[in-house]
């Protein structure tokens, strides 16, 4: 079965967002403070909350290097996979990898994987042959993608046929809020690929 592309879980993320009573407003930052707006996203989505800017990141130490199962451990318990707004299940094998379903966005698939002193976070873009102009796009996202922070755009070849990732990578002594933050960034900036880069990709991918 073909793997469905980010327009699909694009499509999702806005339905269930509007379900929520939700509304889109544009805002134009500074790329430095995007970490700043998703926090401040977050609490303003929340319903009964009096707004109160966000403090400073826990800056605790994680002394130990994660492995991929005490990550899974630990995440697991984290209040997104505990309350059941995101899972997350451990893929054995060689080089064993978390594969995380994100529900409050349309059931997009992220996996994370542990290799030596770092954590890899990523997600599928959409088949390389979805893209209408390869080389356009290309020059497009080396142009454009700083504007997604902490997150790059990869070709890679699965089974034969060329893919388009988006990954971000953090210190496998990372705080778990951190790994946390860089979850929730990926998920969001694979939702805005979709809609930043859509002009290249065919229609039919672009509908999902």
């Amino acid at each position: 079965m073909k793997a469905k592309s980010s327009a699909h879980y694009q499509r999702e993320y806005r339905r269930r967002l509007r379900q929520q009573g939700l509304v889109k407003k544009e805002v134009w930052i500074l790329p430095e403070n995007a970490k700043h707006l998703a926090a401040v996203e977050k609490q303003l989505r929340r319903r009964g909350d009096m707004f109160e800017p966000p403090g400073e990141m826990d800056m605790t130490h994680q002394v130990e290097r994660w492995t991929t199962q005490s990550l899974f451990q630990a995440l697991q318990q984290s209040d997104w996979f505990a309350q059941g707004t995101a899972a997350i299940e451990m893929i054995d094998g060689a080089e064993p990898a978390l594969h995380v379903t994100m529900h409050e966005y349309g059931d997009l698939p992220l996996f994370l994987t542990v290799s030596g002193d770092q954590i890899i976070v990523e997600s599928l873009l959409w088949p390389a042959s979805d893209v209408t102009d390869k080389a356009r796009f290309n020059d497009a996202v080396l142009r454009t993608h700083k504007y997604l922070p902490l997150s790059t755009i990869s070709l890679d070849n699965i089974d034969g046929e060329d893919y388009y990732h988006m990954f971000g990578a953090l210190s496998a002594s990372s705080i778990l809020s951190n790994v946390v933050f860089e979850i929730e960034v990926l998920t969001s900036n694979v939702i805005q690929a979709t809609e930043a880069y859509n002009e290249f990709l065919t229609v039919t991918a672009a509908a999902g």
